[in-house]
């Protein structure tokens, strides 16, 4: 017995270990996976999508409404003795019946027939039912557009640090260099020390943007659902998500505001705020119902006169309310008028949004090029200062001067990059192309 115990403790631990081993495996994504990640384990898409499934149940709470329903009920009556007497004329004997206990087991079975206010509901239920549709579709463009733009931000951090990290060793083996020069005499130590505070300058950017990468690493695992801890590696470079084509299409590509979420979204109220001005006028309609009823008798009276079946209609015609359902139609009249006017002005900021994001994107893909070329030319002159430096043609102040610039320029080229592929992100999603 206590072998099987320690076999089935040994097997325990062992498991625990490999699930423990299994969930620190290194995920990797391209960015379209992570796409497909996050649409489906998205906490935020996750709740949506339940609610989806409530208004779904809700429209059958709606639609049951309407149908057949049945009830059923048993009761029992004890009349403690009780009884009756009465008397034909004087000359007879009075008679006298007891009340006996009864029992009866009811059925009750109804039946709407018309009611203007149901019809309209079923109406307003299913325009409901895509609203939360669409409300998710909105919902997932939401998380499309936030993952998209963490993982620009992962890759353009790994930009910056392998650039770093390039410029580091760099600026080490110059410092090496003078340090050696220093000490045999040939150089002023002013000089190597001025090397000595690039190369610490460098380090301090690399360490500030490793923070950066964790922080954007961050991001990126709880806009697709996962764990803090997780390893993560993408796999798709920041060349592929940089082609110029990609924006100049952008740029050219039409727009049709039908496409745009949010427009889509006011349309859906205005749907729904015209059928409820119709389902507050169905209030003035009758309503009618059908109902069948059978009792069965458990225990039954010495005198019953009650028919075991029954069948019927109620009509309930409103007649005065004192103006409440005509201040409710006025409401709701008012209501969709202010509706009507949002989504106009929303045609106007969405279709003007599009203009000046098409707009920036276009300056941006300028600017873009511009900045490309800066970091080539910036590049070429701190290879060439760094020749003339190992020559003795310059000086350390000279060269710690063109690095800078280099730097500079590296570090703009990276920031105009980086809002280039936002702006396009942007102008997709306004678009409704994410």
């Amino acid at each position: 017995m206590i072998k099987k115990l320690v076999i089935i403790l040994i097997f325990t631990v062992l498991g625990s270990a490999l699930i423990s081993l299994k969930a620190q495996d290194t995920i990797t994504l391209s960015l379209k996976e992570a796409l497909d990640y996050a649409v489906k384990y998205n906490k935020t898409l996750v709740n949506a999508r339940y609610n989806i499934d409530k208004t779904k149940l809700k429209n059958w709470e709606i639609t049951a409404a309407g149908l057949p329903q049945i009830s059923s009920s048993v009761d029992y009556t004890n009349y403690m003795g009780a009884e009756i007497s009465f008397q034909l004329n004087e000359a007879a004997p009075a008679a006298t019946i007891p009340f006996n206990p009864t029992s009866n087991f009811k059925v009750n079975v109804s039946q709407l027939v018309f009611n203007g206010s149901y019809f309209v509901g079923l109406q307003l239920a299913k325009l409901s039912y895509d609203a939360s549709q669409l409300n998710y579709q909105k919902n997932e463009t939401d998380v499309r557009e936030q993952v998209s733009r963490a993982y620009y931000l992962v890759l353009v951090a790994e930009r910056t640090l392998d650039i770093l990290a390039a410029n580091r060793s760099n600026a080490q083996n110059i410092f090496q260099k003078t340090w050696n020069l220093y000490k045999s005499g040939i150089i002023e130590k002013s000089e190597a020390d001025k090397l000595s505070v690039m190369v610490a300058t460098i380090e301090n950017s690399q360490k500030a943007t490793e923070r950066q990468l964790e922080m954007a690493y961050n991001l990126l695992r709880l806009n697709l659902g996962l764990e803090a801890d997780q390893p993560l590696k993408l796999s798709t470079g920041l060349d592929e998500v940089s082609e110029k084509k990609k924006f100049q299409y952008a740029v050219i590509e039409p727009f049709d505001i039908q496409n745009n979420f949010d427009y889509k979204l006011i349309l859906s109220q205005e749907q729904l705020l015209t059928k409820q001005v119709t389902f507050e006028k169905a209030n003035y309609l009758p309503t009618i119902a059908g109902f069948y009823n059978h009792t069965e008798k458990i225990l039954k009276p010495k005198f019953d006169m009650t028919p075991k079946n029954i069948i019927g209609l109620n009509a309930s015609i409103p007649i005065f309310s004192s103006g409440l359902r005509k201040s409710r139609v006025g409401q709701a009249k008012i209501n969709l008028y202010m509706i009507n006017n949002t989504r106009e002005l929303m045609d106007q900021q969405i279709s003007l949004q599009e203009r000046q994001a098409r707009f920036n994107l276009n300056n941006l893909l300028e600017q873009y090029e511009t900045q490309k070329r800066n970091v080539e030319i910036s590049k070429e002159v701190f290879e060439s200062m760094k020749l003339k430096f190992d020559q003795g043609i310059i000086s350390s102040l000279e060269l710690t001067s063109a690095n800078s610039n280099y730097m500079s320029a590296e570090g703009a080229f990276t920031n105009v990059l980086f809002q280039l592929l936002d702006a396009e992100l942007t102008l997709r999603k306004i678009k409704g192309k994410l």
